[in-house]
C-alpha cells in the first residue's frame, strides 16, 4: 500500500474534496472465522481510497478528514459503500463495519440510512455489527451508551476493537457490554512465546464467559499464533495467515481449515484432572426424534401430557434439522388463538434451525464453556448430541450442571494439597482411560522427579522443600498446555500426560525453566560450590549436587496394559536420573 504520510496542501485538500464527491472509496472484505472448526462467521468491511493513489491507505483518508473536519462525510460514504456490497457476501454472514464512536450517535447516522440500504436488499439487521474503535477517546460517554443502547434494540451488535491497545482500556467494555470484543493484533503477534500476553488473553476469556462476550483475534500471521489461540479457547480469528484483505471474495483455503481441525483435535484429545475427563455421550438422552411433518397438535399433547419433556429434535435421514424446546410449543399454542392458528401445521412451519450441537465424544468441560455462550434467550436450551453427523440424543442443562458439580466435587477430593494438582487415585483413572483409547498414539506420559531432594530438604527444612515443590508446580503447569493432564504422585514426584507431537520440545523447556530459578532456593554460598553437605542413607557426611529434574516419557501408542505403562516408565525414570543434572529421556 502507498506510504501513508501526505503533506497537507491546498492540493491534497482539492483532491481530497473530489474523492469526497465522487465517492472514490473501494471497501475490501477481510473473513472472520471460528477457530473451533474453521467455519466462515463475517467479513470486516475495511475501505479504501482511489487504487494507486496516495490516498488508497484508509489511515490517510481519515487523518485527511480530522484535518478538514469531514469524518462524518467519509464515513457516511465508507458505510454505503460496504453496505451496497453486502449481497456479494454468502448467505446469513455477518458484516462487521468501523465507525468512530465520536460520530455514531450523530444525528445523520442515526437518522436510518443503515435500516434503509438493509431494506432495500431484504437484509436482517442481526447481520450488521458495528465495530468501534478502542483508540479513539470517548468525549460524551453518556450519549455514547444511549446511542449503544438504541442500536442493540434494532437488532444490530457491538463489537469492541483494537481492545488492548486503547487510551480507555476496560472501561469502554465495561460501560457498553458489547457482543465481541477484538484483541488488537500487537496482543495477538507473537502470542505463541508470550506468556504475559497469554495471561491477559485468559482473563479477557474468563470475562467473556461470564458476559457472553466473543472474543476475536486479529492479525493473525503465522501457524504459531494461530496453534495458541486455539490452545487458548479464542473463538473467532482473522488475518494474513487466514486470508487478506480482497474486493472479491474467495472460499477459505483448505489448509487453513485443516489446520484448525488438526489443532482442535489435537485439544480436546489430551485430558485433564476436571470435567474433561467424561464424555457428553455418558449423560446423554435418546429420546425419539420426530419427522417434520408431524402436526404440532401431536407435541402439543406429548409435553401437556409429560412434563418431563424438554423438547423435540426434528429430523430427516437421521439428521438433525431443527429443534421444538417446550417453551417453544407452549409458546406457539398459548393465548385466545395460538391453539387453533398453529395446531394443524407441520411442526417444519414453528421448529428452530437455530441450535446447539455437538459430537458425542466431545468433553463435558468444552459442552459446559459453548453452552454458556449462547445468546440468552437460548442458554436454558436443550443440546442436541451428534454421533458421526446422525442424531444420538440431547442433554439438558439441568443434567449438564448436575453432572459438572458432581465431578468437580468428587475430583477436588482427591488433589495434593501441598500443589493442587490432582492424586493418584486421580493419575490412576486418566493413564487407565489413555491407554484403552482410540487416539493413545497421539499421547505421551512423562514422568518428572526431582534429583537430591532429600538431601535438600535435610540441609534446608521441610518449609523450604515445599517452598520447591511448588516451584515445580508452576514450571509443569506454565509448560504443559492447559488441556493436559497434570498430576502430583507425591512428594517430589509429577506425571503429566501430552501430546507426542510436544512432547521433546516440553521436556526441554521444563528443564531449562527448573535449572534457570534453582539458585533461589540455595544460599550464594551453597550455590557457587554447586553442592551442598549432609549426611547420607548410611549416615555418612557426603556432597550432594544442587537439585536437578529427571522426566522419563513413554510414548502411549506402545502400551495396552497399565501395569507394564507404570512398570517401564519407573524404568525410565532410573536411566534418566543415572545421569548427572537434569536431563530427559523418552522411549
Amino acid at each position: 500500500m502507498p506510504n501513508s504520510v501526505v503533506l497537507i496542501n491546498d492540493s491534497v485538500k482539492a483532491d481530497f474534496l473530489q474523492i469526497i464527491k465522487d465517492g472514490e472509496i473501494n471497501t475490501v472484505f477481510q473473513p472472520i472465522i471460528s477457530l473451533r472448526d474453521g467455519t466462515l462467521f463475517g467479513y470486516e468491511a475495511l475501505s479504501r481510497g482511489p487504487r494507486g493513489s496516495a490516498y488508497e491507505s484508509p489511515s490517510v483518508l481519515f487523518n485527511l478528514a480530522y484535518n478538514f473536519n469531514m469524518v462524518w462525510q467519509l464515513e457516511y460514504i465508507c458505510r454505503i459503500k460496504a453496505l451496497q456490497s453486502m449481497p456479494l457476501l454468502p448467505p446469513d454472514t455477518k458484516l462487521f463495519l468501523n465507525v468512530n464512536p465520536n460520530i455514531i450517535h450523530d444525528k445523520r447516522i442515526k437518522q436510518g440510512m443503515t435500516k434503509e440500504y438493509l431494506s432495500k436488499y431484504s437484509i436482517n439487521s442481526n447481520r450488521i455489527i458495528f465495530e468501534i474503535t478502542e483508540r479513539e477517546a470517548i468525549y460524551n460517554i453518556s450519549d455514547f451508551k444511549k446511542t449503544v443502547l438504541n442500536y442493540k434494540q434494532q437488532d444490530y451488535q457491538i463489537a469492541i476493537d483494537d481492545a488492548g491497545s486503547g487510551y480507555s482500556g476496560l472501561n469502554l467494555i465495561t460501560e457498553i457490554n458489547p457482543d465481541f470484543i477484538k484483541l488488537d493484533m500487537n496482543l495477538v503477534r507473537n502470542v505463541d512465546t508470550d506468556d504475559i500476553k497469554q495471561s491477559m488473553i485468559k482473563s479477557m476469556l474468563d470475562f467473556g464467559m461470564m458476559t457472553n462476550t466473543k472474543l476475536i483475534a486479529e492479525g493473525i500471521e503465522t501457524y504459531e499464533e494461530l496453534k495458541a489461540l486455539i490452545s487458548l479457547g479464542i473463538h473467532y480469528g482473522q488475518g494474513f495467515y487466514i486470508q487478506r484483505p480482497a474486493a472479491e471474495i474467495f472460499s477459505i483455503k483448505n489448509d487453513v481449515r485443516q489446520t484448525i481441525k488438526k489443532e482442535n483435535e489435537k485439544k480436546n484429545r489430551t485430558f485433564n484432572h476436571g470435567i474433561n475427563d467424561f464424555y457428553i455421550k455418558n449423560i446423554a438422552k435418546k429420546h425419539d426424534a420426530i419427522s417434520p411433518n408431524v402436526l404440532v397438535a401431536e407435541v402439543y399433547n406429548k409435553v401437556k401430557e409429560d412434563s418431563s419433556i424438554a423438547g423435540f429434535c426434528i429430523t430427516e435421514n437421521d439428521v438433525v434439522v431443527g429443534v421444538l424446546t417446550r417453551n417453544d410449543i407452549l409458546s406457539y399454542t398459548s393465548g385466545i388463538y395460538g391453539y387453533d392458528l398453529f395446531s394443524k401445521k407441520p411442526v417444519k412451519k414453528i421448529m428452530s434451525r437455530d441450535f446447539m450441537s455437538v459430537d458425542c465424544n466431545t468433553s463435558i468441560d468444552i459442552v459446559s464453556k459453548l453452552a454458556m455462550q449462547r445468546d440468552y434467550e437460548k442458554i436454558y436450551d436443550f443440546i442436541t448430541i451428534n454421533r458421526e453427523g446422525k442424531y444420538y440424543g440431547i442433554v439438558t442443562i439441568k443434567d449438564l450442571l448436575e453432572k459438572t458439580i458432581q465431578i468437580e466435587v468428587q475430583n477436588a477430593k482427591h488433589l495434593n494439597p501441598l500443589s493442587g494438582l490432582p492424586g493418584n487415585i486421580v493419575i490412576e483413572q486418566n493413564i487407565e482411560e489413555c491407554v484403552n483409547s482410540n487416539s493413545k498414539s497421539n499421547l505421551c506420559i512423562i514422568y518428572l522427579d526431582l534429583d537430591n531432594f532429600k538431601a535438600y530438604n535435610d540441609v534446608y527444612g521441610f518449609e523450604r522443600g515445599d517452598g520447591l515443590i511448588r516451584y515445580t508446580r508452576d514450571i509443569i503447569v506454565k509448560n504443559i498446555p492447559i488441556k493436559c493432564f497434570k498430576g502430583h504422585i507425591g512428594g517430589d514426584d509429577f506425571v503429566a500426560i501430552i501430546s507426542s507431537d510436544d512432547a521433546e520440545q516440553i521436556c526441554k523447556n521444563i528443564i531449562t525453566d527448573f535449572d534457570k530459578g534453582i539458585y533461589k532456593f540455595y544460599s550464594d554460598e551453597d550455590y557457587n560450590k554447586k553442592h551442598i553437605i549432609t549426611l547420607n542413607r548410611k549416615g555418612k557426611k557426603e556432597k550432594f549436587p544442587l537439585v536437578s529434574i529427571s522426566v522419563a516419557g513413554l510414548y502411549l501408542k506402545n502400551y495396552d496394559c497399565a501395569v507394564k505403562l507404570i512398570s517401564d516408565i519407573a524404568f525410565v525414570k532410573k536411566l534418566c536420573k543415572e545421569k548427572e543434572g537434569s536431563n530427559f529421556l523418552i522411549r
